[in-house]
């Protein structure tokens, strides 16, 4: 595992700023559970070897909000907001399933960023696919109905687990969207009188994928 591997600027960069990287990346490894990053703290660049991230905002009455996944090979930029001028926006990471990372710090990368237009490209291509991600959230926020989002995290959730029973709690499937637990809870019994789903102790089961699929429409990436 070499962090040339995970940044498609690489092969562009000089040898002193390969070598500059290379000796600033950290491995570390996170439970499931673990926080990454925390809102207000400059971590620096988050790269995810392996495992699955959680993204989400922290509102002030402490309700979470899932702004999107980090897969393997995907980047967090916003862990090192400090980096970036004009980047002013508190983002947490968990680790939802035990994985690992590298941790380039926040002044390394910016020191390259500055010295390299390919590093600068790949981080301004980088900033405007998250900026998509939220925008389009927001817009599942104010003009989508629950139902239709709960349908399609469900359905996304099926598609990362590769298994049709996730193994959520009510209260964690709020957290992802943003929602209380007893208006999702309300909406899964329902989902289960018209045979969508089967409810369990701390988990959920699909029964009808097409359905599922009908109701979420377009809140469904």
């Amino acid at each position: 595992m070499h962090i040339g591997d995970y940044l498609p600027f690489w092969d562009k960069l000089t040898d002193g700023q390969r070598a500059t990287l290379a000796g600033a990346a950290v491995p570390r490894h996170f439970a499931r559970g673990d926080m990454l990053h925390e809102g207000g703290v400059c971590t620096g660049l988050i790269i995810v070897t392996s495992g699955r991230v959680r993204a989400f905002m922290l509102s002030a009455d402490g309700r979470e909000l899932t702004l999107y996944r980090l897969l393997e090979r995907e980047i967090c930029l916003l862990s090192a907001s400090c980096a970036l001028r004009g980047l002013d926006f508190d983002v947490m990471l968990a680790a939802e399933t035990d994985c690992d990372v590298f941790v380039i710090p926040a002044d390394v990368y910016q020191n390259v960023m500055q010295q390299s237009a390919a590093a600068a490209a790949f981080t301004n291509e980088l900033m405007a696919t998250r900026f998509s991600d939220v925008m389009w959230l927001m817009d599942q926020l104010l003009y989508h109905k629950l139902d239709c989002r709960l349908a399609a995290f469900l359905l996304e959730e099926r598609a990362l687990t590769n298994d049709g029973t996730l193994h959520l709690t009510h209260e964690r499937i709020a957290a992802h969207l943003g929602s209380a637990r007893e208006v999702v809870t309300r909406l899964l019994k329902y989902f289960q009188s018209e045979g969508l789903v089967q409810l369990g102790r701390g988990s959920v089961t699909l029964l009808d994928e097409n359905r599922l699929r009908a109701l979420a429409g377009d809140s469904l990436r």
